[in-house]
């Protein structure tokens, strides 16, 4: 019977990681949560502005704890459900309370059935946000990284919150403005519970090589944006809202075009 030669005493052993760096990425997702909070906060003061764009900067936190927990190899099942909570407050919640503050106060005037309709739309949309939300986590090992099955919530609590921020900004009222309120919050909500791809971005290489004119295109964005913020904002992720459809479509229509070709000719008689 033989036995393992005991390690030596000196053998390097891996220093424990410090507890900060397991802190980290989930102060950007408590950031998110009291984004969110106070956006909903905000909302119900009447600074639907301030609302807005709190919810454009925890997209901007959102996007930052992933990246921060997988380049410090913190990933925990703890920050992964940490996150789908503040993901539902500051994407789900705040964004249909900001939308119904805005639109339901002033929609009233116009009849109770309006009244009930903008109360419905801002409700599907937050119940469409947690739908998105677990189906998300109970794909997360079997999906395509390159795409996105449905709108991904941040991107459709921008267009909420974008198209809110823009009538408020352009002073927009009557009917017709809240009516179109909630026919983006039903859009944006079916979207997300949809099966249509949107690309991630998740392949793209930071160490790879691109061109220099590409490079000019980041400051170029960011004069495009602080141009009018709320109208750009809106109109950037209205497209990439839209997105999914086209590729869809269009994938439908390049799919058919190879069908016949792939059959090949007939037999002859």
């Amino acid at each position: 019977m033989t036995t393992d030669p005991p390690a030596a005493p000196d053998a390097a052993q891996p220093s424990p990681r410090r507890r900060g760096v397991y802190l980290l990425p989930n102060l950007f997702t408590t950031a998110v949560l009291f984004s969110g909070f106070y956006a909903i906060v905000a909302a119900s003061d009447g600074n639907f502005d301030r609302a807005s764009i709190a919810i454009f900067i925890a997209m901007v936190c959102d996007g930052l704890d992933g990246r921060i927990a997988r380049w410090t190899n913190t990933q925990s099942d703890f920050g992964k459900e940490y996150d789908s909570l503040s993901d539902m407050v500051a994407f789900g919640v705040a964004p249909a309370v900001v939308a119904y503050q805005w639109g339901v106060a002033r929609i009233a005037e116009y009849g109770a059935v309006w009244e009930r309709l903008g109360w419905l739309a801002t409700f599907f949309y937050a119940a469409c946000v947690a739908f998105r939300l677990a189906r998300f986590n109970t794909r997360t090992g079997i999906a395509d990284k390159r795409y996105f099955e449905g709108l991904p919530s941040p991107s459709a609590a921008a267009v909420l919150a974008g198209f809110v921020w823009m009538m408020n900004d352009l002073q927009r009222e009557g009917l017709r403005a809240l009516i179109l309120a909630f026919a983006v919050a039903f859009i944006a909500g079916g979207l997300m519970v949809s099966r249509f791809p949107y690309l991630s971005g998740k392949d793209f290489n930071l160490n790879r090589r691109i061109p220099f004119a590409l490079l000019l295109l980041v400051p170029l964005g960011f004069v495009v944006v602080g141009s009018s913020p709320p109208e750009m904002l809106f109109g950037l992720f209205g497209i990439f809202a839209l997105s999914g459809p086209a590729l869809w479509a269009w994938r439908r229509v390049a799919r058919a075009r190879r069908s016949p070709r792939a059959a090949g000719p007939g037999p002859s008689a």
